[in-house]
């Protein structure tokens, strides 16, 4: 994950003051650097992608993956199991 990739999966997680995130998602249109990066991580397996719709006003919707999200993650920092549930039988 390149640094500036790692500054949008940073912003897609929202992380608050408990340094947790508080969302995965990021909605970006076709022919910006930013859509770029984000097909750069899908390609990866970093990132899914689902193509934009009248509620994302067009623009791509980008969701982390787990793996992705904890390659965004500082020390200390930790995920909403909300949006990451545990899976069954994966270390924590």
């Amino acid at each position: 994950m390149t640094p500036a990739q790692k500054e949008l999966a940073r912003h897609a997680l929202g992380l608050n003051r408990q340094r947790r995130s508080y969302r995965n998602h990021f909605v970006t249109g076709e022919g910006g650097n930013d859509h770029r990066e984000w097909m750069a991580l899908v390609e990866a397996g970093h990132a899914q992608r689902r193509a934009g719709s009248e509620l994302t006003g067009g623009g791509d919707l980008f969701r982390l993956t787990r793996a992705g999200a904890e390659l965004a993650l500082e020390k200390r920092e930790s995920l909403d199991p909300e949006d990451f549930p545990k899976v069954a039988g994966a270390s924590a």
